[in-house]
């Protein structure tokens, strides 16, 4: 028997109700369409805003190893960057020489730093010892001859008292005589003892006269010895007051403070006299020389101002530059087609030692100055220059800029916009922070200056 349509949509209402309320029951028990829908919008309500910010607390720091640069005002097109290494003055280094032969004692170890006064090396000489006795020997006849003078000086004294007694006698007996009165005999033996007075004053008088010269030359010789001595122990730097005894040994001191530099002797070695023992040198007492083309030497001229660049790369790039007054060489190498270029540093750094390569940066003319970065702190997101600026409201977080550059010299960039004087960009690590960047960096857009982010360019 065959059912109409309506017959059978009756016998399956109730598998069609039953079916309808399985499926709501299956979707409730799985949160439904609707409370997919709202978590799908309530999500999209919280997704994270673009930002161009970046976290650099202390520990991520450390860990990359990042360092800064300040901006700074520069003339970047009008500069002529020479290379160059720092050098010890003349007046740097001290050299330490043995004053006499002998053996030496060592009391210092290479690179110790020591102080003026401070005891370098013990020198025992038999050449010292020997004028030492000397110098003993010279001073003990000079004071045994004061002795003898003062003797001579009593015996002269006496002797004119004595010519003086007998010139009066003489007298007397003269006007006795003229007198009528008086005998010949005591007359004459008035005259025998005055000539004998008179010859004995002389013999004393010669006698003093050669003892003085004696002495003089004593003396001489005694202040030639002492002056030997004193210079000896002036040149050895550890000198005592003048009336301290002379010391057995030598013993050389430091004249200035500085480092050893050298030392040209075994412990216990055996030296002859100027041979050099040891050297000190004063690290900070250096000049910068470079050498620049001679056609450049239009461009250059003495009291211009300059700076030393520290080296480019490693940890000496974020060190400032030293100033200081350009110094054309007073000749040139023909052969070389240069001429060197001495700078005097204004102030010291660290990092300004001996043998340091850099680079000498003259200005070579007024031009106005435009804030300018480390090259180095620019690194490249594809093609697009991109720059790190630390946050100046939070120092715990950079910003990430895309650069507007301007000329560069080879080691400065200017930087036309996005800046300000006293900012700091990130050098070091500024390449690991793009990385760290570059897979949440919205597309089809960009920054502005305050963080916000425009989806479509203007």
């Amino acid at each position: 028997m065959r059912l109409s349509r309506c017959s059978a949509d009756t016998a399956l209402a109730p598998l069609r109700a039953l079916a309808a309320l399985a499926s709501a029951m299956a979707l409730a028990a799985c949160g439904g369409p609707s409370e997919d829908h709202a978590d799908h919008d309530h999500a999209e309500d919280h997704a994270p805003a673009p930002t161009n910010r970046v976290d650099i607390p202390d520990a991520v720091r450390r860990n990359l190893g990042i360092t800064f640069a300040r901006v700074e005002p520069r003339n970047v097109e009008r500069v002529l960057r020479v290379p160059g290494r720092f050098e010890l003055l003349p007046t740097a280094r001290r050299e330490y020489r043995a004053p006499l032969d002998g053996t030496v004692e060592l009391l210092v170890q290479p690179q110790q730093s020591v102080d003026e006064g401070t005891p370098l090396y013990r020198l025992r000489s038999a050449q010292w010892q020997r004028l030492v006795q000397d110098a003993a020997a010279a001073r003990a006849r000079v004071e045994s001859m004061m002795p003898m003078k003062a003797a001579l000086d009593a015996q002269e004294l006496s002797q004119r008292e004595r010519l003086k007694v007998w010139q009066d006698r003489l007298v007397q007996l003269e006007r006795i005589r003229e007198a009528g009165g008086g005998s010949a005999a005591q007359f004459a033996e008035a005259r025998t003892q005055h000539s004998a007075a008179q010859a004995e004053l002389a013999a004393v008088s010669v006698r003093t006269a050669e003892l003085e010269s004696a002495h003089k030359v004593a003396e001489a010789e005694l202040a030639a010895r002492d002056a030997q001595v004193r210079m000896i122990l002036d040149a050895a730097g550890c000198v005592g007051a003048s009336g301290d005894p002379v010391p057995a040994d030598l013993v050389v001191c430091a004249s200035v403070p500085g480092r050893v530099e050298q030392v040209a002797v075994t412990q216990g070695g055996r030296v002859d006299a100027s041979a050099m023992v040891a050297s000190t040198v004063i690290p900070e007492g250096v000049w910068f020389r470079a050498r620049a083309l001679q056609s450049d030497l239009g461009r250059l001229a003495d009291g211009m101002r300059a700076a030393v660049a520290p080296p480019s790369g490693g940890s000496l790039e974020s060190q400032p530059a030293i100033g200081g007054l350009l110094k054309v060489g007073a000749t040139a190498d023909a052969d070389g087609r240069t001429i060197d270029l001495y700078l005097m540093p204004e102030a010291g750094a660290s990092w300004a030692r001996a043998g340091v390569a850099a680079s000498l940066e003259v200005t070579l003319e007024d031009a106005p100055e435009e804030l300018a970065i480390p090259l180095s702190a620019v690194v490249r997101d594809g093609a697009k220059p991109v720059i790190f600026r630390r946050d100046p409201a939070n120092p715990d977080r950079a910003i990430r800029l895309d650069a507007d550059l301007g000329p560069s010299d080879g080691r400065w960039i200017a930087v036309l916009s996005g800046i300000r004087e006293g900012d700091e960009v990130v050098v070091a690590g500024a390449y690991q922070l793009m990385l760290s960047m570059s897979g949440s960096s919205p597309k089809g857009g960009h920054f502005h200056a305050d963080g916000t982010f425009h989806a479509e360019d203007h």
